[in-house]
């Protein structure tokens, strides 16, 4: 292999990082993961190396399924809900062929719920493709102990896996309504705009102020979220949609700076559940997206 082993890293960084983000759910583990990757990959003897990108995708699965074990003793005595960190993305998801599907904060969630070897299998397979004996290779696991991990993580995945029906144009339309509902501090079209079923998940994690159960009820929900926005702290905070994990939802902005990030699932016309995540540890790899997106718009102008 003569190629230089940087080229092959940054050929394959998206796979790369759909591979760790979606097993990890954070940004920044991610990041730090391939950053490991990427020492493991500048250091290896290259004679040694058949396939670069198979070789790349088993370091940064097995640098993953590391941080993922360690992640979920702290994640058990973690303060109020756990959500995934929000990534930006293009407002086509389905153009990020590598992180399709199973990108949505929903499908992240559902994911949580996975050991983290299933969760490895399952990323591997049904989002990147890979066959259960190319599995079996990056895990060091028999082909048919895979084949029977992959099953139980379908299974378990389909099984919860949210389904919901709104088209661009219905999601777009119930966006900037609840925007306007919101930042109007009109409880009663907030409340028409929510499922009767709505569940609310607020993730703070001990560092900000933040509902440490899941609320639930129209009622309930629009004046939590009203109330919010009526503090003191939240004073210069607006909401502008963005394209997150893959779907249209809002950010909660001072100036130019995400402090939070509100995904949901709409059904038959409602919204039915919300994911507000205002974790500052969180919010950092947005922050920093959203920082380049502006300065790439400042050198474009």
């Amino acid at each position: 292999m003569q190629d230089d082993p940087i080229d092959h890293f940054v050929a394959h960084r998206r796979l790369l990082f759909g591979t760790a983000y979606q097993m990890l759910g954070t940004v920044t583990d991610a990041e730090d993961v391939l950053q490991d990757a990427w020492i493991k990959w500048h250091e290896v003897d290259r004679d040694t190396v058949t396939h670069p990108k198979a070789y790349l995708v088993r370091t940064v699965t097995n640098l993953a399924l590391n941080r993922l074990t360690s992640a979920r003793a702290t994640r058990e005595t973690y303060v109020g809900p756990w959500l995934p960190e929000p990534l930006l993305t293009t407002t086509d998801a389905a153009e990020e062929t590598e992180m399709a599907d199973t990108v949505s904060t929903a499908m992240l969630v559902v994911l949580e719920t996975l050991g983290p070897v299933e969760r490895a299998v399952f990323v591997l397979r049904e989002v990147f493709g890979y066959s259960h004996a190319e599995i079996a290779g990056f895990l060091d696991r028999p082909e048919a102990t895979i084949r029977q991990i992959s099953h139980r993580a379908r299974s378990h995945v389909h099984a919860r896996r949210p389904r919901f029906d709104a088209d661009p144009a219905t999601r777009s339309e119930i966006t900037e309504k609840f925007m306007a509902a919101a930042q109007g501090g009109d409880v009663n079209a907030l409340m028409e705009l929510l499922a009767p079923e709505v569940t609310l998940w607020n993730d703070g994690g001990g560092k900000i102020t933040a509902a440490r159960r899941p609320l639930s009820g129209p009622d309930h929900v629009a004046r939590w979220l009203l109330g919010v926005m009526a503090k003191p702290i939240s004073a210069g905070i607006y909401l502008e949609s963005a394209y997150i994990n893959g779907e249209l939802g809002m950010l909660a902005k001072i100036g130019d700076f995400p402090v939070g990030a509100i995904t949901y699932d709409i059904r038959d016309g409602h919204i039915e559940n919300i994911r507000f995540q205002v974790n500052p540890d969180k919010m950092v790899g947005l922050q920093q997206q959203a920082a380049a997106g502006s300065a790439a718009e400042s050198v474009a102008d």
